[in-house]
Parts: C-alpha cells; sequence; structure tokens
C-alpha cells in the first residue's frame, strides 16, 4: 500500500473511539459561501476549495463543527492552503443534487481548477480530517474516492430490455430484509420507491407485494414521535428502534402519502392514526402563520442536549426544556412535496380542512415563488437556478389538487410547468438536469447534473400529465427522461432503482381513469368524485366534467348526454356503462381492470 493511500485510509477510518477530545483554537475556520468567483480566486491564490455542505437538522453536522473543525490543528491547515465553504444543503439544490449520495455531512474537495480530490461521506474525526488535509498538500493528486464519471449513452429505446429489468428486481428483492421489513440491512427507513412499487404489484394481485408492504409500514411505525407527531429520519438499526431525530420535509410529506395511501387499500386504524399524526406535526410545528410550511427541525436541542435526551421526554418536559430548531425558510420544492401529501391525506379522510390546507400553501408558493413561463423558484433569495426540483414537485402538487378538486386552475398551472422544464432543463443527450445555471463553469461543474431520482419522479409526472392533458410534448418528457434512465450505466449501478420499473411499466400501460361527468354543485356528482378520488390505486387519472366549463381539455373519450350525475371507468378509449351511485365506483373500475387484463393477454 502507498504511504498516499495509507493516509486517505487513515483519515476515512480512523475509529471515534480513538479519537482524543479537542479544545476550540483560537484561530476559528472561516467560512464563505459559494460565489461565482469562487476558483478564479482559488487559482490566484493557488488553494484548494473544501466545501462542507451541511443542513441545520444534521446531528454529525453539529459534531463535526465542534470537534473537527474546532481543532487546532485542521485549522491551520485550512488557513494555510485552502478556502473553506459551507454551503446548507437544502438552500443549493445544485450542490446537494450533485453530492446528495455522499449524505450529510458530505464534505468535497477541489483542485484550484475545480477538478475534485476527495469526496467524504458522513462524520470525519479530527485526527483523521488533519491527515487528509495535510496528504492533499503534500500531493494534490485525486484520491481513491474519486472515480472517472462514466460517459452515459441514451439507450435507443424509453423502455427496459427484458435483462434490465429482471436485474433492477433481482437487486430490489436482494435488499428485502426479511427479519425485519424493508428494503436495505443497515440504516431503515421507507424507501419511497421501493414502498410504491410493493403497493403497486399489492394492487395487482400480487401477495407478496402486498406482504412486504404492509411489513415495512408496520416496522415504520416506530420512527414516529409518539409525543409531538411527525417522522424521524431513519433507524440505525435493522430494527426499526434505533431512531436519528431529524424531521425532514421529505419524510414527513412521503410518509403522510403512503400511509393514507396504504389506509384506503388496507383500512387499517393505525395507517390512518399514522396519517394523522404525521399531518398533526406539520400543521402544529413546521406551518407559517401564511399557510406555508418550514424545511425541516433538528435532531438536537443543543450542543449540550442530544436527540436521544430530548425526544424521550413528554411534552411539558420538552418544552421546559425550548425547542430544536425549525428551519424557517420556505421552499417551492418542499411546500410542492407538502401539498401532494396533504391531498393524499385528504383523500383517506374525507376532511375538507386538510384540503383547504393544500390550497392555501399552493396559492401562497404561486404569488411568491413563481418565474415567468409556469416555473418555480426555491426559496426568496436564490444563489442559483431556478432549479429542476421546485418546479417538478409543484407541477405534481398541482396535478394532484386537480384530481382532488377537479378544478381547472390547477391543471393548467401543471400544464405550464410541464412546459417550463421542457424548455428548461433539457440535457443535450438524454434526461433533465438539476439546475438552470451550473454552480460553476469549471472542473466537473462543466458537465451538468442529471439527478436519478428527480428523473424517475419527473418521468412519472410527465407521462401522467400527458394523460391529463392530451398534452403529448409531456409524453416527450417522459420518454426523453426515459432515454437516460434505461441506458446500460444507469441500470447496471448497485443501488435501489426500482423506480425506474415503476415509471417504466407506468409509461408502458394506461392508468386508471375515473371521469365524472355532472355538476359541480350537485350532491350526487360531488358524491361521485369523492369515490373517484378515494378510489385506491397508484397511478391513476381522475376527471370532473362540468358541461358549463365547455369542452374537457384532455376530449379523448366522448360521454354520452345524461339527465343525471354519472361516472365512468375507462380505458384503452373504452368505458365502462354509467355509473350513478358511489359505491357503484369500485366495482366498475374492477370490472374495466379485468376486461383490460383480458384484452392484454388475447
Amino acid at each position: 500500500m502507498t504511504t498516499r493511500i495509507r493516509q486517505f485510509a487513515a483519515a476515512l477510518f480512523i475509529p471515534l473511539a480513538i479519537q482524543a477530545t479537542t479544545v476550540l483554537g483560537s484561530d476559528e475556520v472561516e467560512w464563505q459561501d459559494w460565489t461565482d468567483d469562487l476558483f478564479t480566486r482559488a487559482q490566484a491564490e493557488n488553494r484548494f476549495v473544501i466545501l462542507d455542505l451541511e443542513a441545520v437538522w444534521c446531528h454529525w453536522c453539529h459534531v463535526m463543527e465542534k470537534e473537527t473543525y474546532g481543532d487546532p490543528e485542521v485549522q491551520r491547515l485550512l488557513k494555510a492552503k485552502y478556502i473553506a465553504v459551507r454551503v446548507d444543503q437544502d438552500a443549493n439544490p445544485d450542490l446537494s443534487s450533485r453530492y446528495g449520495d455522499w449524505g450529510w455531512p458530505a464534505t468535497i474537495i477541489f483542485a484550484p481548477d475545480g477538478t475534485e480530490v476527495a469526496k467524504l461521506r458522513g462524520y470525519k474525526p479530527a485526527r483523521g480530517m488533519a491527515a487528509l488535509l495535510q496528504a492533499f498538500i503534500d500531493d494534490p493528486s485525486p484520491g481513491p474516492s474519486v472515480l472517472e464519471l462514466a460517459q452515459i449513452e441514451p439507450s435507443a429505446t424509453s423502455f427496459l430490455a427484458t435483462d434490465q429489468r429482471a436485474s433492477l428486481l433481482d437487486t430490489y428483492d436482494a435488499v428485502w430484509d426479511e427479519d425485519f421489513a424493508g428494503w436495505g440491512t443497515v440504516q431503515k427507513f421507507i424507501h419511497t420507491e421501493s414502498l410504491d412499487y410493493a403497493i403497486a404489484a399489492a394492487r395487482d394481485g400480487d401477495r407478496q407485494a402486498a406482504t412486504r408492504a404492509k411489513r415495512t409500514l408496520d416496522a415504520a411505525l416506530n420512527l414516529i414521535d409518539p409525543v409531538w407527531g411527525g417522522v424521524y429520519q431513519y433507524s440505525d438499526q435493522r430494527n426499526w428502534l434505533s431512531p436519528h431525530f431529524e424531521k425532514i420535509m421529505w419524510y414527513q410529506t412521503q410518509y403522510l402519502r403512503q400511509y393514507s395511501l396504504a389506509h384506503t387499500i388496507w383500512p387499517r386504524r393505525d395507517y390512518l392514526q399514522a396519517a394523522r399524526s404525521i399531518h398533526s406535526y406539520l400543521i402544529t410545528f413546521l406551518k407559517s402563520d401564511d399557510g406555508v410550511f418550514f424545511t425541516s427541525q433538528d435532531a438536537d436541542l443543543d450542543e449540550d442536549t442530544d436527540g436521544h435526551a430530548f425526544y424521550k421526554l413528554n411534552d411539558k418536559a420538552r418544552r421546559q426544556l425550548g425547542m430544536p430548531r425549525i428551519d424557517t425558510n420556505i421552499y417551492a420544492r418542499e411546500n410542492g412535496w407538502t401539498i401532494s401529501g396533504l391531498v393524499a391525506f385528504y383523500n383517506a379522510s374525507a376532511d375538507p380542512a386538510v384540503l383547504a390546507e393544500a390550497k392555501t400553501a399552493a396559492h401562497w408558493i404561486i404569488r411568491n415563488r413563481s418565474v415567468s413561463g409556469g416555473g418555480f423558484t426555491h426559496g426568496e433569495n436564490d444563489r442559483g437556478g431556478p432549479y429542476l426540483a421546485d418546479t417538478l414537485a409543484m407541477g405534481q402538487a398541482l396535478l394532484d389538487l386537480y384530481a382532488a378538486t377537479g378544478e381547472r386552475e390547477w391543471l393548467k398551472a401543471a400544464d405550464r410547468a410541464g412546459d417550463f422544464i421542457l424548455h428548461n432543463f433539457r440535457h443535450k443527450d438524454a434526461g433533465f438536469v438539476a439546475s438552470v445555471a451550473p454552480a460553476a463553469t469549471v472542473g466537473v461543474f462543466a458537465e451538468p447534473v442529471r439527478q436519478i431520482e428527480e428523473n424517475i419522479q419527473l418521468a412519472r409526472f410527465a407521462n401522467q400529465l400527458r394523460r391529463y392533458t392530451g398534452n403529448e410534448a409531456h409524453g416527450g418528457i417522459a420518454a426523453y427522461t426515459m432515454r437516460y434512465l434505461t441506458s446500460q450505466q444507469i441500470t447496471e449501478m448497485r443501488r435501489f432503482l426500482v423506480g425506474v420499473v415503476l415509471a417504466d411499466e407506468e409509461l408502458g400501460g394506461e392508468p386508471i381513469h375515473i371521469t365524472v361527468v355532472g355538476r359541480k354543485d350537485d350532491p350526487a356528482a360531488i358524491a361521485l368524485h369523492e369515490a373517484a378520488r378515494r378510489y385506491p390505486a397508484l397511478y391513476k387519472r381522475v376527471d370532473w366534467w362540468d358541461r358549463r366549463e365547455g369542452p374537457m381539455i384532455n376530449a379523448d373519450i366522448e360521454y354520452p348526454e345524461l339527465d343525471r350525475a354519472a361516472a365512468f371507468a375507462c380505458g384503452n378509449r373504452i368505458c365502462s356503462l354509467p355509473v350513478f351511485e358511489p359505491a357503484g365506483v369500485d366495482k366498475a373500475v374492477k370490472r374495466m381492470t379485468r376486461l383490460e387484463a383480458r384484452s392484454a393477454r388475447e
């Protein structure tokens, strides 16, 4: 083993147990913001750039700030040869999209020309960090954590090949934890796409998928805060019983959506209660006075009281000590996720107050985060962007609001969001990039980032949007995205990519389509629409046609003139007989689904 690799290995793997306690030095790190001239300065001063990507809510970020960056030797080395840059990853999606796989804190070291020399995941103790910093001063060549990026050759087709699909599903099965449920055997949390796939398969009659979905939902109940509600980020033990106490908006909203959907499929009181608990937390702790939602809540109260000590207390004892920090930034992305979660909870609970909450947040984001052309900014004062994640999350939220209300303003706004994505984020080869403008123009930043999970979400959203609007440009977005996702370089990655299979299946099939024809002030039509929006399916299209509003936005089916409100279950441009009672909607959909399955076999 060479001296350089030994140094790097030591920096990565020094055990915490032998890390000596450090005392804050007088020469504290002078953290700077990410700026457009960062690498120009680095080259002029012949300095490395060290990027500390952290998060407000992140426990190990706090530990690293105190113990690692408080170490005098680390401080000395940074001052001597580095420009130290600290960035809140929630506020900077262009950087978090590029380095999200390294977790938080993520530490990236760049040469003065913007090339990467090290990419470090998670907490690094002071002695290891100091050794690493010195190693690059001695020898600035890239370390073993920096691998040459594979060139992505776009697929010639928008669909998975048989062997690709089989390989992705083999990985999906291999990472299932039969002993403790969930996908993965280290940190435990609900992996969104894996559970979505299991739910979709369960709806198609797959009993194993249903068992896996329910076992995972049951286990994840252990991550819900029994006092304040809300869900902790993950368990660091396989048994789901050792939570890390961050409360991050992605997990709140996805658990809210999935427990709500699960309750409509398997009506269980504990699933609905889980959704209620998360909803209560969002409304009580993360909702602003304007009815829009903040970003996250810290894992720890302060340096002296970490989450393990704080969150075991009851409500009174917690409040006597204080409140873990809430990140009060208001981002379009996080609010889009929240609106979609609230709509799902509305479908499960039939509580009109929940729908009102979703609408209030949507109206605020439209007023305060919209940009010309149908897109959305991230926050109030973005450093870069616009970012794909914001317009994508809000586009999905707007589409969900249309399905829940039948109000055309939401569908038209979703349509504009899709157009904005097409015109601003399209990569030259395939797929869509994370940001309109790069974080820098040199080194690794010369190649824009295509974030895999964002592209999976985009393929599914754009395909669904095409079904609702009839706008084939949105179908083109989905197809172009899938040419990136179905490339050999992507599908051969050893990671959770069952979302690609889910997107592939949705693009290749018709959604469950229910249309209500009737006046929107007619109680009979209202009742039919409630049954339609509550129908338990992940991939569906719900329309409500009031003839007084003019032709349907996507008039792909002709509906008969009737003297009373009716619902129709449709597929492949054919529909069921009219249904006049809410209880008949479920039966009509199931009959149509059986007809479609038989037609496919024949």
